[in-house]
């Protein structure tokens, strides 16, 4: 988990280095998330690892997320934020059962547009 962990945020540093002394290359225009998620448990063990993020954040759950079952905290940094996601089970529950559908659907690709 510490290599993982010093990889990511050499990473970062690496990038934000090369993009600084590489002035010509594009960034993006709009906000970049960087999501980080708990380990698969019970709504309430997600739920209480995103509670325990925002403390060490100095943050709140956002409540715009509620009402998709995503338990969601978040801190900016400049255009950069960083999020805390706790996916819950009905959010998991409804995107599975939309994923079934998936090679059920044949589009025709005959028409011009």
């Amino acid at each position: 988990m510490q290599d993982h962990r010093r990889s990511f945020i050499n990473g970062l540093l690496n990038l934000a280095i090369f993009l600084e002394t590489h002035p010509d290359v594009p960034v993006p225009t709009a906000r970049v998330a960087v999501h980080a998620f708990p380990a698969k448990g019970t709504d309430e063990e997600m739920r209480a690892e995103v509670d325990k993020v925002a403390a060490l954040l100095g943050t709140g759950i956002d409540p715009d997320f509620e009402a998709h079952d995503h338990y969601v905290t978040g801190l900016d940094f400049g255009l950069i934020r960083y999020e805390f996601v706790a996916i819950l089970a009905a959010a998991r529950a409804r995107h599975a059962a939309e994923d079934s559908y998936r090679d059920c659907i044949q589009t025709d690709d005959t028409h011009e547009v």
